[in-house]
């Protein structure tokens, strides 16, 4: 079976990320993406979802058509872990997290999606796995894309 890294991205003016009332990760223009990892997940998916982010382009031109990417606007990108985003809820009114990968699997891998952004040039700031965190962020558009990688 094949992993998919499943990102929920969102176009943003500014995106911020708190921990216990402490902003942890802040960024001005640019994507707010919040990663979900499953078991079958390796380094080759978060290297695809990193390039896939780098390149997606959903930054507005002069004309104000999607036509850039982060790369193209000097974007930032603030990356948020949410193991959440492979919840099911198909059955009952109780989602299972079945699908979700174990921490110790997901962080790495989370992890390399902010190196590869990193490599390509990007600002990256990032919350803090296993904790609980407040995002703060104002929706550009509003533009928000279903990614998997």
């Amino acid at each position: 079976m094949v992993g998919t890294v499943r990102a929920l991205v969102q176009r943003v003016e500014r995106a911020s990320v708190a921990v216990d009332g402490e902003v942890v990760g802040a960024i001005g223009s640019g994507l707010c993406v919040f990663v979900g990892v499953t078991h079958t997940d390796g380094d080759a998916e978060a290297d695809r979802l990193a390039d896939r982010l780098a390149g997606l382009r959903v930054m507005d031109d002069d004309e104000g058509v999607m036509n850039l990417s982060v790369v193209d606007t000097d974007g930032e990108v603030l990356v948020v872990s949410q193991f959440t985003l492979y919840g099911d809820a198909s059955r009952g009114r109780r989602p299972t997290w079945l699908a979700a990968a174990r921490p110790e699997h997901a962080e790495p891998l989370v992890e390399r999606v902010v190196s590869g952004l990193r490599d390509r040039g990007i600002g990256v700031a990032t919350g803090h796995f296993r904790a609980h965190m407040a995002v703060d962020l104002v929706n550009d558009g509003p533009v928000t894309i279903i990614l998997e990688a």
